[in-house]
């Protein structure tokens, strides 16, 4: 009997399946690999069984008991606890008290012993090796500390599904050895571990098993033993899917922007060199962490570089701020368009208008009617569904709210779009028209850089396709060369992969 099994999940989001009909068991004592390709249905499935997302349909089962009623609470008192690649402690509580949130018992009168937090603190500590003062600031920890506290924690709460979500992104090599070395004494221990890796080499070292899920939905379970990075590769991305790209043949243009050792120490990214022309889609693809919407702020000014050089037509360029590349020529439709891309209580009017607030102003008040014509026009231009342009944007669906955040740097009339996750959670035929409008703009000459995760849509769109890892571009393929089995193997270490 499986120390946790879940059957036959499923779960659907507007316009999204995010699993359909998903099987995944661990044993205890047993590290269990679940690998997939980014929109896969991880984050998905483990939000499920840590009681965060109901599932629309299926069963979750712990020691063989059926799992009623499941939430966070009681999933944190049945003993499975998760760690996540982003750290979630309290950043103005010491690393003490944050060890204590949720192992202490709770009162409204209970006197806390201070002397013994510490102690359990420091015990707790010293077990994942972790050499850091159980008085120190949490906000204050390297991103590799903070993950060792959560693993502390989660040791603390003596769990007995481990969930462990890209674990070793942020760690040196030194902090990998030892997190496999306390990995592999819970698993003596009898718990269960859930590992999530896009790294394959650590699973063939730590994995028992390893499950793969693509596009929702389950493909198979194999012995570690039984399968290599180049299998792995090929069960994630499907032999049934295209490598082909449905993009038309567009000349290559004029470099538009350089890029020559660029990085920024803040968000990881370093020693990138890419050329960005007139008239061109280039795809940037890579792996969840792998410095790709980083790289995108770095252009936008938001957090500017530190190192290397930019040019711009040839002619060295400095974006330290949003305004600056805006005035240069730069727009960025940001991944999370609820929150960055539109202004969800304006209406399309007023979002269409936002960035040309200055060209439409008269005596400095907004000239209504050129702003309305203007929504009216971009409106048209992109195929927009709304009642009116009063429409107030949050009501609109997601395709239609990328349109309008689209629509407002169009009017700008950039020379450089940056399109992060230009398509996510969108249904297919808005899918379709925003590759048009992508398209359209290239073929006016623009330069269009997109962001994505989905890599049938890099594919789709793109006359190259920059790959990123571990925060540089390793590598780029032309259009003829582009593949999902490439473009992987690059974003996971340069695999080798046949066929």
């Amino acid at each position: 009997m499986p120390l946790l099994r879940a059957a036959d999940i499923e779960k659907h989001y507007p316009g999204v399946r995010a699993l359909a009909g998903v099987t995944f068991e661990v044993e205890a004592g047993e590290v269990h690999a679940l690998i997939g390709e980014n929109g896969a249905g991880k984050s998905t499935l483990i939000k499920i069984i840590t009681g965060a997302v109901t599932p629309d349909a299926g069963t979750l089962s712990l020691d063989g008991e059926l799992l009623v009623d499941h939430n966070p609470q009681t999933a944190k008192a049945r003993g499975i606890a998760a760690i996540y690649q982003q750290p979630a402690l309290f950043g103005t509580l010491t690393v003490a008290e944050n060890l204590a949130l949720g192992l202490e018992g709770a009162g409204l009168w209970r006197r806390v012993d201070w002397r013994e937090r510490r102690r359990r603190a420091q015990e707790l500590l010293d077990r994942v090796g972790a050499r850091i003062d159980p008085d120190a600031l949490a906000g204050s920890l390297s991103m590799p500390e903070q993950q060792l506290v959560e693993i502390a924690r989660a040791l603390g709460a003596k769990a007995r599904v481990l969930i462990l979500d890209e674990p070793t992104a942020c760690l040196p090599e030194g902090e990998v050895e030892r997190l496999f070395a306390l990995l592999a004494e819970l698993k003596a221990a009898g718990v269960g571990l859930i590992y999530i890796s896009h790294r394959l080499d650590e699973l063939a070292q730590l994995a028992d098993r390893v499950t793969v899920l693509r596009d929702g939905q389950y493909v198979t379970t194999r012995a570690m033993s039984q399968v290599d990075k180049p299998e792995l590769i090929r069960l994630m991305v499907g032999r049934e899917l295209s490598g082909e790209s449905n993009a038309p043949a567009r000349p290559a243009g004029a470099p538009l922007l350089q890029l020559s050792g660029l990085g920024c120490a803040v968000n990881g990214v370093h020693d990138v060199d890419l050329t960005i022309r007139r008239g061109e889609i280039l795809g940037l693809a890579g792996l969840v962490g792998s410095g790709r919407t980083e790289l995108a702020r770095i252009l936008f000014g938001l957090t500017p570089a530190d190192a290397g050089t930019m040019a711009w037509d040839g002619q060295p360029v400095r974006l330290e701020t949003p305004a600056q590349a805006m005035a240069q020529g730069i727009a960025y439709v940001p991944e999370d368009r609820r929150r960055h891309g539109v202004v969800g209580p304006l209406s399309v009017t007023a979002n269409t208008a936002l960035t040309v607030l200055d060209r439409l102003a008269k005596g400095g008040l907004v000239d209504a009617r050129r702003e309305e014509d203007l929504a009216v026009d971009l409106g048209q231009r992109l195929d927009l569904r709304a009642a009116s342009i009063h429409t107030t944007v949050g009501t609109l669906s997601g395709g239609n709210q990328q349109k309008v955040a689209l629509a407002r740097w169009l009017a700008a009339e950039p020379e450089l779009f940056i399109v992060d996750e230009p398509t996510q959670g969108i249904d297919v035929g808005a899918k379709s028209e925003i590759h048009r409008i992508l398209g359209d703009l290239a073929a006016a000459g623009k330069a269009v850089l997109v962001v994505s995760s989905d890599m049938p849509e890099v594919l789709a769109v793109s006359d190259r396709v920059a790959v990123m890892r571990e925060g540089t571009v390793v590598g780029t393929l032309a259009r003829g060369e582009a593949t999902q089995e490439r473009i992987l193997a690059l974003a996971l270490g340069g695999a080798e992969v046949v066929g």
